[in-house]
């Protein structure tokens, strides 16, 4: 084969693991926004450099524009090699793409192929990538998804964590989307990422699913945070079989008092998500419970938010949306520690 070797995204992804390195050669604001799991960011153009480059090409022409760009292209590319590549052996395979597989990635690869290394470049870029996921998405695999189900608090996720240690398949949408799922569900100092990076990280767990066996999942609904859930991959889940998932009300807010450690500690961030809630309860309500939280009866604050909010909430969407649900396996926790846990799960992996 001839390198740089342009090969489509058909080509290239059942390879996807083989190449020893991914390198995104758009800017770190394009990568940021989404990527191919596994993919480093090396600009080619860093965000103020495109700018420039594009604007000349727009106000000037693309003669002076490609003047202005080639030397910062060549310098850019040879720092990668100098900081990054420099060590990599002669059979060293890495693949290349930009936004369309222009020029950019064909500049990259072209100087890592005259180095005499193996490079490939994605012909259409992220953008054919996009598609691809797009496509693939609207059609997930015919998977066996298990949902485990059960009120606020109940160790849904600890559950989930508890499986894959243990062997099982799982999609931890949550853990994905970088949020805990209900009004109180944002992680403090963690961002959720882009749609498209979602939709990019629940593509490739699913493709690295065995047909063959379960795959656990929570029972989310259709947003998680700020973010969707692909419509076909939220109707496979509604239509699997289910398993319900009971913890004591005292239990669960321990749980909860652990899991949600960061509102003690700073409860005017509590207070500000409980204003979403007032046109459901009301602002006399969200008052009291603001009183609650500044006062440190975060138990008591909890155990009402269970009652009055999440329970009656959960139980109407799990009913409406899990068409198995009345079927569902029971698995009830004594309590809360590994071990509790940890049996709950070798019994579902075992099933």
């Amino acid at each position: 084969m001839k390198y740089p070797a342009v090969l489509s995204i058909n080509d290239v992804l059942p390879r996807l693991d083989e190449f020893d390195t991914i390198i995104d050669a758009r800017s770190e604001s394009e990568f940021a926004l989404d990527h191919i799991p596994g993919a480093i960011n090396c600009p080619v153009l860093d965000d103020e450099e495109r700018i420039l480059v594009g604007t000349t090409y727009k106000q000037v022409g693309a003669f002076e524009a490609k003047k202005i760009g080639a030397p910062l292209v060549a310098r850019n590319v040879a720092r990668h090699i100098d900081t990054l590549f420099a060590d990599k052996p002669r059979d060293w395979k890495p693949l290349v793409y930009c936004w369309r597989g222009g020029n950019r990635s064909g500049s990259m690869a072209h100087i890592l192929a005259k180095v005499g290394w193996p490079a490939v470049q994605l012909d259409g870029g992220y953008k054919a990538f996009r598609g691809f996921v797009n496509t693939a998405l609207e059609n997930p695999p015919a998977l066996q998804f298990r949902v485990i189900c059960g009120t606020t608090g109940s160790g849904k996720s600890r559950l989930l964590e508890t499986l894959e240690a243990v062997g099982a398949q799982v999609l931890d949408l949550e853990r994905l989307a970088a949020h805990r799922g209900s009004v109180l569900g944002h992680l403090p100092n963690e961002a959720q990422p882009s749609q498209k990076m979602f939709e990019t990280r629940i593509w490739d767990k699913l493709r690295g699913f065995d047909p063959g066996q379960p795959v656990f999942v929570e029972s989310e609904s259709k947003k998680v945070g700020n973010l969707r859930v692909p419509e076909a991959v939220m109707e496979r889940m509604r239509a699997a079989p289910c398993v319900s998932l009971l913890l004591s009300r005292p239990n669960r807010v321990r749980l909860l008092m652990e899991d949600y450690q960061h509102f003690c500690a700073d409860p005017s961030t509590l207070n500000s998500q409980l204003d979403h809630l007032v046109q459901l309860h009301g602002r006399e309500k969200i008052d009291a419970w603001h009183g609650m939280a500044n006062s440190g009866r975060m138990p008591e604050l909890v155990d009402e938010l269970l009652v009055q909010h999440y329970d009656p909430a959960y139980l109407r969407s799990i009913d409406r949306n899990f068409a198995q649900y009345p079927q569902a396996q029971v698995v009830e926790l004594a309590d809360i520690g590994e071990e509790d846990f940890l049996a709950a799960a070798r019994k579902l992996h075992a099933a």
